[in-house]
C-alpha cells in the first residue's frame, strides 16, 4: 500500500495499470520510468500519456527531479508523480520541478505524518529565489 502526497495532504494512491519504459510500445495512458529512464524515449507518446510516475529508489538519489523536469521542459502536461521514498523535506523541491504528487511507502507516511508534509504544501511562497527577486 502506499500513501500518496498532495498540497491538501495524505490520500489513498489509485491502483493504475502502468507500463514500463521497456514494455511502451503499443500503450496509452500510464507509464512507470525509472530515475535512469531517458525521457527523450517518451517523446513519440507524451501527448498520449496521462500519468507518469517515475521511481524515487532511495530519498538520496536526485535523479528523479531531472527526469520530471525534462519531462515538463518537453511539454508533458499530464500527472507528474514520484513514487518511493522521499521524505517531507523533498516535497518543495519536487512540487518546483513539475511533479504533481508524491507516492510514498506507508512507512514514510507513519514516520512523516500528514502535518510535515502540510507544512512544506505552500512551496511557492517558500521560494528562495522568488524572494530574492521580489
Amino acid at each position: 500500500m502506499t500513501v500518496r502526497v498532495t498540497d491538501k495532504g495524505f490520500a489513498t494512491a489509485p491502483d493504475l495499470s502502468t507500463v514500463t519504459l521497456a514494455d511502451l510500445a503499443n500503450h496509452q495512458g500510464a507509464v512507470d520510468l525509472l530515475q535512469t529512464d531517458d525521457p527523450a524515449a517518451l517523446e513519440a507518446v507524451l501527448g498520449a500519456l496521462t500519468t507518469i510516475r517515475v521511481a524515487f529508489p532511495a530519498f538520496n538519489d536526485g535523479r528523479a527531479f531531472t527526469v520530471a523536469r525534462r519531462l515538463r521542459m518537453m511539454g508533458y502536461t499530464g500527472q507528474l508523480i514520484a513514487r518511493g521514498p522521499v521524505i517531507a523535506d523533498q516535497y518543495a523541491m519536487a512540487r518546483r520541478v513539475g511533479f504533481d504528487a508524491v507516492e510514498i511507502p506507508d512507512e514514510i507516511a507513519a514516520r512523516q505524518p500528514q502535518d510535515q508534509w502540510l507544512f512544506r504544501a505552500d512551496w511557492q511562497s517558500h521560494d528562495y529565489l522568488a524572494r530574492l527577486k521580489a
